[in-house]
């Protein structure tokens, strides 16, 4: 099993490809060890000294570490991939983070306008943000403002709110008039 690495723009995160598909359709995120438990492969990644979230997209996983440096962190993160795919072992357990929807917010009669910030999120953000290892999603839209979550390799990342800003606000306001700014929550 040859596992890529590429780096992403926030350099406390690295996109980690082996190469087979991680997660069948949505995301998982896991900001700590505790919430790893939900997933075999993400208590493994949390077991290393220095892990300090894991992220799991279709094709990728981003490793995000705190003080530790990469050199030293990189051998194992390969090894306890390599490893859990090696076993066969399932990357979730029984309880998914898609069994437990974030709850979305926005004011009845803006059902068009959110199905439009939806659509533009899905068809022209996440791609580009999945390449460098992330992810965002939809949380609300409440008074021309929409709300949006960031996460893996873009949660925290120095540049996230360049993208937030200039990328994905000019994109929703050009097509949706309503928007007038985008936060992230």
């Amino acid at each position: 099993m040859f596992i890529q690495t590429e780096a992403t723009p926030n350099p406390a995160t690295l996109k980690f490809l082996p190469g087979k598909v991680v997660m069948d359709n949505g995301t998982a995120e896991f900001r700590d060890a505790g919430a790893a438990s939900a997933s075999p492969l993400a208590e493994r990644l949390f077991a290393i000294p220095g892990v300090s979230g894991v992220f799991f997209g279709y094709d990728f996983i981003t490793v995000t570490k705190d003080d530790a440096e990469w050199p030293h962190l990189k051998p194992a993160i390969l090894g306890s991939i390599m490893e859990h795919f090696m076993s066969g072992a399932p990357i979730m357990g029984k309880k998914t983070q898609e069994d437990m929807p974030e709850n979305e917010f926005f004011a009845e009669g803006d059902e068009t306008i959110v199905a439009t910030i939806k659509e533009l999120l899905e068809s022209r953000v996440r791609p580009a943000v999945a390449q460098d290892g992330g992810d965002i999603t939809f949380r609300g839209f409440r008074d021309g403002t929409v709300y949006l979550n960031m996460k893996g390799s873009c949660a925290g990342c120095p540049s996230s709110t360049a993208t937030l800003k200039h990328g994905v606000q000019n994109l929703l306001r050009h097509f949706v008039p309503e928007v007038r700014e985008v936060e992230a929550v």
